[in-house]
């Protein structure tokens, strides 16, 4: 509590968090209010959360270089707000328009502006501590506030506006998601000029945006255990999510059991951000964990045991989270951290849609916990490559100190 008060007390730092407070609200908001207005334009509540969170993903995979280079090269400030008024924007446009194909492709841009808006936001937030040593802190509260605070702000709001409103729930949910983002970008443009970063000149005959950062990746150690890292984090994690209604039949639970297997999933993710500091746990450690822990979930024989297993792999992936975006915050350079960020944004939504759309279909060619095998495989091998590279960043520091 002293770390977190101590980081909250910086005021720069404390509107960017209700900046991405805000936005992150009006995230968790429009996947529930978009996908019950598809539902009833369609009349398929099925393909209306898979149409929802695909056009919301499919941005990710294609914007990744665009969105690094503006996070390094332009006002990161200007791009924040920017981008918020664009969502607000395409918000409120569909509560005129109100079609199917309009709100298909107003999602997919408002994800664009998303995955603009995150590099920019998660290079700003460094450079507004006062030391380094509480980017971790940082990285806590980012994800606690995501995960935690702001999904249960948008599920709340979503359940009062449906009770209150249940004539016109979607249309207002629509309009207040459009708010949300109008008040993130008057918050950034009137009280957060530190954001802005430094805008730098590219040299001549410099590489492509892409090229740029991928190069930056292959050559750092750090952040490709990272990288590798991370796939495995979100290939146990979102594995779990993907199956856990087949899971939980299984398991003969229903429907409860398969709520509560994604409740256990996200209050271990939960403890384990907020936990991170006292369970030093090494980033690639915790990954490996979290791939033996789901050996657990494949062969648990009653649902108490698995919802048990299945928050202890949220709370790995929670560590790992942490550790990760602090590794980036406080060791990748300025420059490019924009890039790295874009990048590592782009692979977390590429696993996701990989996981949500491979684990699916490995349950009906080889079983389910099979498939949960398979996963903690995948897993615990990037967790073991991740650990080696860090161990060996580690080493060439040390080498270097000695030699100078």
């Amino acid at each position: 509590m002293r770390r977190i008060a101590e980081v909250m007390g910086i005021p720069a730092f404390r509107r960017l968090w209700t900046s991405a407070y805000l936005c992150c609200v009006g995230d968790w908001l429009s996947l529930l209010g978009l996908s019950s207005l598809l539902a009833k334009l369609t009349g398929s509540s099925e393909f209306a959360l898979s149409g929802v969170v695909a056009t919301q993903l499919l941005p990710g995979l294609l914007l990744a270089p665009v969105a690094g280079h503006l996070a390094d090269r332009f006002d990161r400030r200007k791009v924040m707000i920017a981008t918020d008024l664009v969502r607000c924007g395409l918000f409120l446009s569909i509560a005129v328009i109100g079609t199917t194909w309009w709100l298909l492709a107003a999602n997919f841009l408002v994800g664009c502006c998303s995955m603009l808006w995150i590099p920019a936001k998660d290079s700003a937030l460094p450079t507004l501590l006062h030391r380094p040593g509480q980017v971790q802190t940082a990285s806590q509260l980012t994800l606690v506030t995501t995960y935690g605070l702001a999904l249960l702000t948008g599920a709340g709001l979503y359940s009062v506006i449906t009770a209150v409103a249940p004539n016109s729930d979607v249309h207002v949910i629509v309009v207040i998601n459009g708010l949300l983002y109008l008040s993130s970008a008057l918050v950034i443009a009137t009280r957060l000029p530190e954001a802005s970063g430094r805008w730098v000149a590219p040299a001549v005959g410099e590489p492509g945006m892409a090229r740029d950062g991928l190069r930056y990746v292959r050559g750092s150690r750090l952040v490709r255990g990272l990288v590798i890292g991370i796939v495995g984090a979100l290939t146990a994690g979102g594995t779990v999510i993907a199956i856990a209604r087949p899971y939980a039949n299984a398991l003969r639970g229903g429907e409860a059991a398969f709520g509560t297997l994604v409740i256990a999933m996200f209050i271990g993710l939960v403890i384990g951000v907020v936990g991170t500091p006292r369970l030093r746990l090494p980033f690639g450690v915790a990954i490996v964990a979290a791939g033996g822990l789901l050996v657990a979930v494949a062969a648990a024989p009653h649902l108490w045991f698995a919802l048990a297993a299945v928050g202890l792999v949220g709370a790995c992936a929670g560590v790992a989270f942490v550790t990760g975006l602090t590794l980036i915050g406080a060791q990748v350079p300025d420059e490019v951290r924009g890039r790295v960020n874009a990048f590592v944004q782009a692979l977390v939504k590429v696993v996701l849609f990989a996981a949500t759309t491979i684990a699916p279909a490995m349950v009906d060619l080889i079983g389910i916990r099979p498939a949960l095998l398979v996963a903690a495989v995948i897993a615990a091998l990037a967790g073991v490559f991740a650990h080696r590279q860090l161990a060996a960043r580690h080493h060439d520091e040390v080498t270097e100190k000695v030699q100078a």
